[in-house]
């Protein structure tokens, strides 16, 4: 069995878009994403650590723990062993707390590689691939987090790009989920259930053409 893990923030974790509520893992992508590997005879286990609020290596002012940078080493080593590592993560660098540009939220991705790559796992086990998927691009944030990301959707301007950039100089797997869906209306962040539904897909098939699984 091949054992995935998604490490990433409220948009992987599957909040309602402008609702406080969570979507069945069945409807998140993760949930998708593993019922169409193992339809298609893989044999995976996709394990989900998503965080509402996580950033990269930022800390969050008014929340505790949401530096993804943070604890992640033991992340690493509690699920090994680990075939791959789904990282979505950036969209909450853009909250209106930091100045961030595309450029250093893609630096704060690559020190998440770096951590993952020298997780103490035990010996014998092997790195984990890591995938990086650079998240959905910020479109008129509304609703009752909206004024978290004031101003956001020209800070992330890019955010795609570097990423790729990123994932090239560290030699990862990437993937831009912008390509096949697009934010909810309703809040300008999240994922409609129809578009997690595309996105589990596209990327268990991405994981499958690029030989990723047994």
């Amino acid at each position: 069995m091949d054992n995935i893990l998604v490490y990433s923030d409220s948009v992987s974790w599957g909040i309602i878009p402008d609702t406080r509520q969570r979507m069945t893992f069945a409807q998140r992508w993760p949930g998708v994403m593993e019922f169409h590997l193992n339809e298609n005879k893989h044999n995976v286990r996709v394990i989900e650590n998503c965080l509402n609020g996580r950033k990269t290596v930022w800390d969050d002012p008014f929340r505790e723990g949401r530096r993804g940078v943070e604890g992640l080493a033991q992340v690493i080593e509690m699920h090994s062993p680990l075939h791959c590592v789904i990282l979505m993560l950036g969209t909450n660098d853009f909250q209106d707390t930091h100045d961030n540009k595309a450029s250093m939220s893609a630096q704060g991705v690559a020190k998440l590689v770096s951590v993952i790559r020298s997780a103490p796992i035990e010996p014998g086990m092997l790195v984990p691939k890591v995938l990086i998927v650079a998240p959905l691009t910020i479109n008129n944030p509304c609703g009752i987090i909206g004024y978290k990301f004031t101003g956001a959707k020209k800070r992330c301007e890019g955010f795609p790009q570097e990423l790729e950039k990123v994932s090239n100089d560290l030699g990862t797997l990437f993937l831009d989920a912008n390509r096949w869906v697009k934010v909810s209306e309703r809040d300008g962040i999240h994922l409609d259930e129809n578009q997690h539904s595309v996105l589990g897909k596209v990327i268990a098939d991405f994981l499958s053409d690029n030989k990723v699984l047994h």
